[in-house]
């Protein structure tokens, strides 16, 4: 294990912040459903953004080994800030249309507007982030990857 992480420490920081962001999800929906759901530990959406956790810690690994001026640190910053971007606006936009679609498509139904035998799956609603949970994430990310550099003397 400890070879794994000298020898990829980038990898190891970035996957270490994905885990502990996706625990940390688990835990903060177990709190507020009182109802343990593991789903939530590879689920999308939520307090804090793994995915934010995991670029950033990338981002900032890269930055601790190869120098924030280089290039290597640019290129990992550009894709970072992309996901970034799609976590806050893209993915939830797709969220509020299925909260839409989920409303809309039973009350059809009932009207029989639609065909009838017409059956639509429930579509998944948490799909992206609010900027504070996109915040929480980086500020995780940025967080471990430092520790992590620091423990392993990098």
């Amino acid at each position: 294990m400890d070879a794994l992480l000298r020898n990829s420490p980038w990898l190891s920081a970035a996957v270490l912040a994905w885990l502990v962001a996706q625990a940390l999800k688990m835990i903060a929906s177990t709190i507020a459903t009182r109802h343990l759901d593991f789903s939530r530990l590879v689920d999308t959406g939520g307090m804090p953004s793994s995915h934010t956790a995991f670029v950033s810690a990338l981002t900032t690994s890269v930055g601790l080994t190869q120098g924030f001026h280089s290039a290597e640190f640019a290129i990992v910053l550009c894709f970072s800030l992309i996901i970034l971007y799609d976590a806050t606006n893209l993915r939830r936009s797709a969220g509020y249309h299925a909260q839409v679609l989920n409303t809309i498509v039973p009350q059809l139904l009932k009207g029989k507007v639609l065909k009838p035998g017409f059956e639509s799956p429930k579509l998944h609603e948490l799909l992206g982030h609010t900027p504070l949970e996109v915040l929480v994430g980086a500020m995780l990310g940025v967080l471990l990857a430092v520790w992590l550099f620091h423990k392993l003397g990098i």
